[in-house]
């Protein structure tokens, strides 16, 4: 992640386009490759929805006391803070900036309090089943197997995405040439020692076994245990709010997207609509909104296992645009990548490490996930149902592209570019001035 961080914030130097991935490798690689990254986007943003949707309702249940909550409750309660969480990102992006200040302040205080009184319990009291944390438990190389280190590679790519939620929203936000780009680069860093921190406090208490019988919620067991009660809500409502600001923060990327893709004229132009009061992408935000609404309801309707395998295939798809934007930085500076050392590390080597990292997460979850056993719910003809939503995304997507190419062909005329030389001699410079 730190490395596609770095191809993030120096594609974003040269080109602060709201539509990230999509606008930046159109610019290096092409319309088409260009229009398939800006749907592989919206495609992740739109199957992450109802994951969590059904956190949200889960969580909001166990709130009030609530612990076995039916489908049709959990699913209403879902909709609802999808709806909410809409109506905050279309009013405007000051207010959703507050309500992520808001969300992931009362987040991160409540996860620093529950590991640091864990970790105390553990060497002070040695409560029953903990264990004291070792140098192996951050160890890659402790870990036996190829599949195992995959597989755990997988979910983190979940885990760690959505940093560049604060790139997708560079033109609203000041000085965004730069602050945008050095955002998400900090941001990952910042992920990388909370989850760190609170997993290692969760295991050393917990124990594996305890963690491993509640593989659905791992604080449920350990919560009151640690904080005692009433404080034990504090978790729950890290968990709330946690899924509520990444709901948000999913909107927020989404919608950017579709606002580029119009205003280049690669979808419809009602995606470009910009509401005159609040200055927020107004189609495209409820557009989203109806959409992440619909996809939840089906597959809620339909399996709670396909909910759990639509999440599976969103790391694949992350990995995808994650890396071809890690390739298209290197290619799109490649004239510049030997002007000096600071060069090829920032635009060539850690991009396209990250890219080739993610390259083979993807190649080698297409094919444990195609396994007829490689999902919850039942295979399709045989092969698992985490390739199968992929695969069905991508028709879609091929499909779109393809009326799009008929409809409206002057965008995929656009011939790829490298980068001005300009703006590529001063690119570890600071702007002086606003960008416009």
């Amino acid at each position: 992640m730190g490395c596609i961080a770095a191809a993030y914030n120096y594609m974003n130097r040269a080109d602060p386009d709201c539509g990230t991935t999509f606008s930046w490798v159109t610019l290096a690689m092409g319309p088409r490759i260009g229009w398939m990254s800006g749907w592989a986007v919206l495609v992740a943003d739109i199957l992450v929805m109802p994951s969590l949707a059904q956190i949200a309702g889960v969580y909001s249940c166990d709130l009030v006391g609530v612990s076995d909550p039916s489908t049709l409750t959990v699913t209403i309660i879902g909709v609802l803070w999808i709806i909410i969480m809409t109506g905050i990102c279309y009013i405007g992006i000051e207010l959703s900036a507050r309500t992520q200040q808001l969300l992931l302040g009362m987040e991160f205080a409540t996860l620093t309090l529950f590991a640091v009184v864990a970790l105390v319990k553990v060497y002070s009291s040695d409560p029953q089943g903990s264990i004291h944390p070792t140098f192996s438990w951050f160890n890659p190389f402790a870990i036996s197997g190829v599949g195992a280190l995959s597989g755990g590679v997988l979910l983190a790519i979940f885990i760690y995405w959505g940093w560049d939620s604060a790139v997708s929203v560079n033109e609203e936000t000041e000085d965004g040439a730069t602050s945008s780009g050095r955002a998400a680069v900090v941001s990952t860093f910042i992920l990388l020692a909370i989850y760190i921190v609170v997993a290692a406090a969760a295991q050393a208490f917990g124990g594996t076994k305890t963690l491993i019988n509640n593989q659905d919620d791992v604080f449920a067991p350990i919560a009151k245990s640690v904080l005692g009660s009433p404080l034990d809500k504090l978790l729950i409502i890290a968990v709330l709010t946690s899924a509520s600001a990444s709901t948000q923060t999913t909107i927020l990327p989404a919608t950017r997207t579709s606002l580029s893709m119009a205003r280049k004229g690669a979808i419809g132009a009602r995606f470009g609509a910009v509401h005159k009061r609040y200055l927020t992408p107004s189609f495209s935000t409820i557009w989203m909104g109806v959409v992440s609404i619909a996809v939840y309801v089906l597959l809620s309707a339909t399996s709670q296992n396909l909910v759990a395998d639509a999440f599976t295939s969103l790391s694949m798809t992350i990995a995808f645009y994650y890396g071809i934007t890690g390739v298209a930085c290197a290619w799109f500076y490649r004239h510049h990548l030997f002007a000096s050392a600071r060069n090829f590390l920032y635009l060539a080597f850690l991009p396209l490490l990250g890219a080739v990292i993610l390259a083979f997460i993807f190649v080698k979850a297409s094919i444990e996930y195609a396994h007829k056993d490689g999902g919850y719910a039942k295979p399709f003809l045989g092969v698992g149902s985490p390739v199968v939503i992929t695969l069905a995304m991508i028709i879609i997507g091929l499909i779109w592209f393809a009326w799009r190419y008929v409809q409206d062909p002057e965008f995929f005329r656009r011939k790829p570019q490298p980068v001005d030389h300009e703006i590529a001699r001063t690119i570890h410079d600071r702007p002086t001035k606003e960008p416009v």
